[in-house]
């Protein structure tokens, strides 16, 4: 049985992740981050709890 993933804690992300992508965020830039980081969690959920049924067939890919 999958394990259920710990919530989504974006204040602890991007303290994590800035660093690993080598950025330096100005502390006063932290919490709109944060926010937007909590915007993007909420609407990632939406489409991944969007139930699909098992007869539906992913696009088609063209390349150029």
């Amino acid at each position: 049985m999958p394990e259920t993933p710990p919530p989504f804690d974006p204040d602890a992300y991007a303290a994590v992740t800035a660093p690993l992508l080598g950025l330096d965020i100005d502390p006063a830039w932290m919490q709109p981050i944060t926010a937007n980081l909590r915007v993007l969690a909420a609407a990632a959920e939406l489409v991944a709890g969007f139930p699909l049924p098992d007869e539906v067939e992913a696009a088609p890919r063209f390349e150029a």
